[in-house]
C-alpha cells in the first residue's frame, strides 16, 4: 500500500476578472476570514491604481507579480555536518507565492495611508520595475549567483 497523492482543492476563479491568480491574492490578503474585506481592498487598490496610471487595473496586477517573481530562490541543505545555501529553480506556482506574499508584505509594513493606498502604490512601483519587492527579488537572485557553486547539492 502506497502513500497517498496530495489532491489539490479547486479554487474559483474571482467574478470581476475571472481570475484565478486574483483569487489567491485575495486568500493571501485576508486576515482573520474576511474575504469580503479583503475583495474590496484588493479591488479598491485595482481601481486606484487604474485611476493614476491610465492602464486597466488587472494588467497593472499581471505585470505586478511577473516582475516581483523570481526564478531561483536559496534552500538550505545539510551536507555531512555543514549547511549550504543551495540555489533551486522556482516553479510557476511558488514564483506566483513569493510575488504575492512579498507585495502584500510590502503594502503592510507602509505607515500613513489605508491598506487601499499602499497596495494599489505597491503595486504601481512593482508593476515599474522599482520599490522595495524588486530589492528583495534582485537580492534573493544575488544570493543564488554567490552560492552556485553548492548547485550540485540540488
Amino acid at each position: 500500500m502506497g502513500r497517498r497523492r496530495y489532491v489539490k482543492d479547486f479554487l474559483e476563479p474571482d467574478w470581476k476578472y475571472n481570475s484565478k491568480q486574483v483569487s489567491k491574492f485575495v486568500n493571501y490578503l485576508m486576515l482573520g476570514g474576511k474575504k469580503t474585506l479583503a475583495s474590496n481592498i484588493f479591488y479598491d487598490a485595482l481601481k486606484l491604481a487604474e485611476d493614476q496610471i491610465g492602464k486597466s487595473g488587472i494588467k497593472i496586477f499581471n505585470k505586478a507579480i511577473k516582475n516581483a517573481s523570481p526564478y531561483v530562490e536559496i534552500k538550505s541543505k545539510r551536507v555531512g555536518g555543514a549547511t549550504y545555501q543551495v540555489p533551486v529553480q522556482v516553479d510557476e506556482e511558488r514564483k506566483f507565492a513569493i510575488a504575492a506574499k512579498w507585495i502584500i508584505q510590502a503594502a503592510r509594513s507602509g505607515t500613513g495611508k489605508g491598506m487601499r493606498e499602499r497596495l494599489a502604490d505597491v503595486l504601481m512601483e512593482t508593476s515599474n520595475n522599482e520599490g522595495s519587492v524588486i530589492r528583495k527579488k534582485e537580492e534573493m537572485h544575488r544570493m543564488a549567483e554567490a552560492n552556485k557553486a553548492f548547485a550540485h547539492f540540488a
